[in-house]
């Protein structure tokens, strides 16, 4: 017990510490949302890889999508490290970094707003984010109470608001730089943990060639004629597991708080550096997280199952049983590994509404004369509130038998990157993208997902899973943006051309990355 709270202890010390040294980069709105946009490419893909998985993915999706598929949940992880963070990286990376920076825009709903030159479009988005981001947050602190109950055999409550308060101070106190850093450090303790976590579980069980024959052998009510269903290459249910896949990959592109690390990278070969290692860290982690999950029916033995083939006490508790007997300085680990995860998510989100409040809805609006300082003293105010807002609804959520939160969560994914994806992609690579046609993206993304909110019931079977409406409400904007587009009157030219102006100009380059005109070497 000594040794685990002094991993803990010596981790609260370390995130701490460097939110008070970087108070220095956060004394106006560019240092404390984007960190000057000086932020190399190490920082900013460890922090777009820890902003992407939260305790959710390592306790509660490893668990459920590793109960249901197996082995094959593993494609899960892949998806999100080559759909989810090589392909964003390569195709919004740049663009976004260029144009954000062109027009001015440090927040998502504010890049709509110049774009399509509309106040009300500004205002319609940082509404979205606020409404479904907000909840999201709560999520964040979900599998905290058992793996907390099982190392120190702390109340879920007293863990929640320790690990709130400790992540408000840093993320207040530095902004946007004292997030990267952290994450930095929290990335690297979920690589060295999920490695040693894996290797310790299959050796539980004889090593990967004995687990993977033990797993073989596993079969369930559903599932009787298909003999190692759960040990195949695409298990039980292959299209289930690919709208997992897009959702939970294909959703990153649209959603605020990832895209927001576009903005912030320093130079074009920081945007190179970046797409590798943003890649391979999720290569590891949520490969990881999910290739443990998918050996969860191993641990029957210490899992109790209910008639419908569910967990007892539900999905979130099949990781934490399989970790139960590991050495107490790997429990350590483990707590540390799933409180970085959550801390370096949870600054993301509330760093992220908090910027979208103030820049895009207060400022101008509410309140009429806010300077540099105001806001970003507006800006900490809002986190704390934020983060006080989710400690609630987790409290909530955890102590009573509240649905409508917990459904809120499902679908806040879907929602957002629903409403967004389809209009941002178009908007940086289409002229012709009319401000309608983001309308249109974002009255039918968020729709669909509060209509399946609902009314789930009346929807057709396919549609009532928050997954599945999530990934046709992202698909549809692909059809929906072009479509609305052409039919609608055309964007004013001289916006459009200001706006793309940013692509266009003229840099020295190396002759190592250009060989030239012919014309130049005669």
């Amino acid at each position: 017990m000594a040794l685990k709270l002094i991993l803990v202890v010596l981790f609260f010390a370390v995130m701490v510490g460097v939110g008070l040294y970087c108070r220095r980069h956060a004394t106006d709105v560019n240092g404390f949302v984007l960190g000057g946009r000086s932020v190399g490419p190490w920082l900013t893909a460890f922090a777009y890889g820890t902003s992407y998985f939260s305790a959710v993915i390592f306790v509660g999706y490893a668990g459920q999508f590793g109960w249901r598929f197996g082995i094959a949940s593993t494609w899960i992880g892949l998806g999100n490290a080559f759909i989810g963070s090589l392909m964003p990286w390569v195709i919004l990376g740049r663009r976004t970094r260029l144009m954000s920076q062109h027009l001015s825009s440090a927040t998502m709903p504010e890049f709509f707003g110049r774009r399509f030159d509309s106040k009300a479009l500004k205002i319609g988005a940082s509404a979205i984010v606020f409404i479904f981001l907000i909840p999201y947050t709560a999520s964040l602190y979900n599998g905290l109470s058992r793996l907390f109950g099982m190392a120190f055999n702390i109340d879920y409550t007293v863990c929640v608001i320790v690990m709130a308060i400790l992540t408000g101070i840093y993320v207040i106190a530095g902004g946007y730089m004292a997030t990267a850093i952290n994450d930095f450090i929290q990335g690297l303790i979920m690589i060295g943990g999920i490695i040693a976590v894996i290797a310790a579980v299959l050796t539980q069980n004889g090593g990967f060639i004995a687990s993977l024959q033990g797993l073989s052998q596993v079969t369930d009510a559903a599932h009787l004629e298909y003999n190692g269903v759960f040990a195949s290459f695409f298990g039980p249910a292959p299209l289930d597991l690919l709208f997992v896949v897009l959702l939970t990959s294909l959703g990153t592109w649209g959603l605020p708080q990832m895209v927001q690390k576009f903005y912030a990278i320093k130079s074009e070969g920081a945007i190179s550096k970046g797409t590798i290692i943003s890649t391979v860290f999720a290569v590891i982690v949520a490969g990881g997280c999910y290739f443990l999950g998918g050996f969860g029916r191993l641990f029957l033995d210490v899992i109790p199952v209910a008639e419908n083939g569910v967990p007892v006490g539900g999905y979130d508790a099949v990781v934490p049983a399989m970790l139960q007997n590991l050495p107490d300085i790997l429990l350590g680990v483990l707590v540390i590994l799933v409180l970085s995860a959550s801390m370096s998510t949870l600054s993301s989100l509330v760093l992220a509404s908090s910027s979208t409040l103030t820049l895009d809805f207060l400022k101008g609006n509410i309140i009429k004369d806010m300077d540099e300082k105001k806001q970003v003293l507006v800006m900490r105010l809002l986190i704390a509130a934020f983060i006080l807002i989710s400690v609630v609804i987790a409290i909530v959520q955890y102590t009573s038998s509240v649905t409508f939160i917990a459904q809120m969560m499902g679908i806040s994914w879907g929602a957002l990157a629903g409403a967004f994806l389809a209009p941002f992609l178009y908007g940086l690579y289409w002229k012709r993208t009319t401000k309608a046609s983001a309308w249109a993206s974002f009255i039918f993304g968020c729709g669909l997902m509060i209509y399946n909110m609902l009314f789930k019931s009346t929807m057709p079977a396919f549609m009532q899973s928050p997954i599945n409406s999530g990934v046709i409400a992202m698909l549809a904007g692909f059809v929906i943006v072009p479509v609305v587009s052409l039919f609608t009157k055309a964007p004013d030219r001289r916006i459009v051309d200001d706006a793309f102006s940013c692509y266009d100009k003229k840099v020295l380059v190396p002759v190592s990355e250009s060989l030239g005109d012919e014309k130049d070497e005669k």
